[in-house]
């Protein structure tokens, strides 16, 4: 058994230490072979004991694991050999104590009241004659005499070790740094594979991918390298630790090293968007109305941002001041750019944003960058106009409205425009807004208001009867008629594109029927809400709708 450990410890330490301490491990490993052959051969395993526990507590030290984990993988490279000697049909184990370091080998007999296995168990009653209180569910143990293994046994027990503290050091590596993401790390340049960069942590190596370098930046071998920890996964050859340069939240965490205020929460960084390497914009607000975040952040002649730029390979940053009213935000968002006026719609989180004739370039930035950084970093799409193109628009859309009213309400052209101006723009909203909104218009009484209503009503519901005829002529079942939300207009926009039955709308996605039937007459929330209940007729017993059956028009 001791030669045994011998060859088992000389070539564990020889895998482990070999590349980090060579000169050392060369000296050790000759005076340890040295004492372990000047030794009696009869002696017993425990003179090994002390040996032993050095090199598990040596092994445990280098690796950044538990002593414990060390001595279970050497109890259980024991096992295997006592097993290869003995019987792999026997329940052999070992156990090494843990202050003096001595090994026990012995075969575990299990205590039951019917045997099924004869080489692991044994009956209650020839337990107890060897041991009187013996119970059932407990184990007897044989102890085994020392043995000693050959080189192939050693060889094998040195596998096992070597893989068992691979494993305990990976696992260490996963607990360690699964609690680390988000954290920003500092490592050195190991080597450089297909572009992707691996960086030495100290106790781990994690990977830089190629993607996420900043553009036209190159690291050498023994680099010094900052970056930002995005994932952490366990995987079949180790974890995987995930770095970044060009996450948004890397620049975040830039600031919070530079900026006092901001590590002590006075000031949050709400939002961050960045074109990694080449602009980025951060918005940022303050707890304490007596200090300015923008000005915190920019630091004095710009120290505190020039820091952050340097790090980020000369990366443009617009700090923008962050307000929780959204036209404010984003007005603030597409500096430097000034805007003129903004319209929003709140359903589709969509604005407008008008800004005068010689500010169009600058509001929309080299390739789109400036609006799209601002649209990522508010969350809301940003179309842009000229203040030219937003007076022509308006006067198209005045046109329109006023010929629409003229048409189906029977009105002078005066009447028309003066609807329009008040901010109706359907016969819709004139139709079912309360009377006294109508009222309320300058020159209406309520006879006025409420014919206004009528004419609208009548025009409505004949709108309604051609459409219901259109609907029936190409074919859309009832089915479809009765989903909620859709109204006659949709229905006559789906039968033309060949969508009749609740299979059809069944089978669309989402962005499918919103671009059917237009972004600005069905949102997507509103759009998967039809589709679901297309779908419920799948779920109900067999003829419960009538999905598959196409409505023909009748001939005369």
């Amino acid at each position: 058994m001791r030669m045994f450990f011998a060859k088992v410890f000389i070539s564990l330490r020889r895998c482990l230490f070999l590349c980090e301490k060579v000169f050392v491990f060369l000296v050790e490993s000759f005076f340890l072979v040295m004492e372990i052959r000047s030794r009696a051969m009869d002696r017993t395993m425990a003179l090994f004991g002390p040996e032993l526990l050095q090199v598990a507590d040596s092994v445990a030290r280098d690796k950044g694991i538990n002593r414990d984990e060390v001595l279970d993988a050497m109890e259980q490279a024991i096992q295997k050999a006592g097993r290869s000697k003995y019987g792999h049909e026997h329940d052999i184990r070992a156990h090494i104590d843990r202050r003096s370091g001595e090994i026990q080998l012995g075969r575990f007999m299990e205590v039951v009241e019917t045997v099924e296995n004869e080489m692991t168990q044994v009956t209650l009653d020839q337990a107890q004659r060897l041991k009187p209180d013996a119970k059932v569910g407990e184990f007897l143990v044989d102890s085994l005499p020392p043995i000693d293994f050959g080189r192939i046994a050693a060889q094998t027990a040195k596998q096992v070790i070597v893989q068992k503290v691979r494993d305990a050091e990976r696992q260490r590596q996963y607990d360690e740094y699964r609690h680390r993401m988000t954290e920003v790390v500092n490592g050195l340049v190991k080597r450089t594979e297909f572009g992707n960069v691996v960086v030495d942590l100290g106790r781990a190596e994690a990977m830089l991918r190629r993607d996420e370098l900043i553009p036209r930046e190159h690291f050498k071998n023994g680099d010094r390298v900052r970056a930002y920890i995005y994932d952490v996964r366990q995987e079949p050859r180790g974890p995987q630790i995930f770095l970044s340069r060009t996450h948004p939240q890397f620049m975040a965490k830039l600031f919070a090293q530079e900026v006092p205020e901001i590590y002590d929460s006075i000031i949050e960084i709400k939002a961050v968007a960045r074109d990694p390497g080449s602009r980025a914009k951060i918005a940022v607000m303050s707890n304490d109305s007596s200090i300015d975040p923008v000005g915190a952040c920019v630091g004095m002649r710009g120290s505190r941002v020039q820091a952050v730029v340097q790090e980020l390979q000369g990366e443009k940053i617009d700090i923008i001041q962050w307000s929780g009213d959204p036209a404010t935000f984003i007005v603030n968002a597409l500096a430097p750019a000034e805007v003129a006026k903004v319209v929003l719609d709140e359903e589709t989180r969509r604005i407008e944003a008008v800004v005068p004739d010689d500010q169009l370039s600058l509001a929309i930035g080299r390739r789109g960058q400036n609006v799209r950084l601002a649209s990522q970093l508010t969350g809301w799409e940003i179309d842009i106009l000229t203040e030219a193109e937003e007076s022509e628009r308006r006067q198209e859309e005045l046109k329109s409205r006023t010929k629409l009213f003229i048409e189906a309400l029977y009105v002078d052209d005066v009447i028309a425009h003066l609807l329009v101006t008040e901010g109706f723009s359907t016969v819709e909203e004139i139709a079912y807004v309360p009377l006294d909104e109508l009222v309320g218009i300058n020159a209406f009484d309520e006879d006025v208001g409420a014919e206004l209503q009528r004419r609208a009503a009548v025009y409505l519901e004949e709108r309604d009867r051609k459409y219901e005829a259109q609907r029936k002529e190409l074919g859309v079942v009832d089915a479809v008629a009765d989903l909620e939300g859709l109204t006659p207009a949709m229905l006559v926009a789906l039968g033309r594109k060949g969508i009749k039955t609740l299979d059809d709308v069944a089978d669309l996605a989402t962005d499918e029927l919103v671009e059917i039937l237009g972004p600005e007459v069905l949102a997507a929330e509103d759009a998967a809400g039809v589709i679901m209940a297309a779908r419920a007729h799948w779920f109900d017993a067999p003829g419960a709708a009538s999905a598959g059956t196409v409505e023909t028009p009748e001939t005369p």
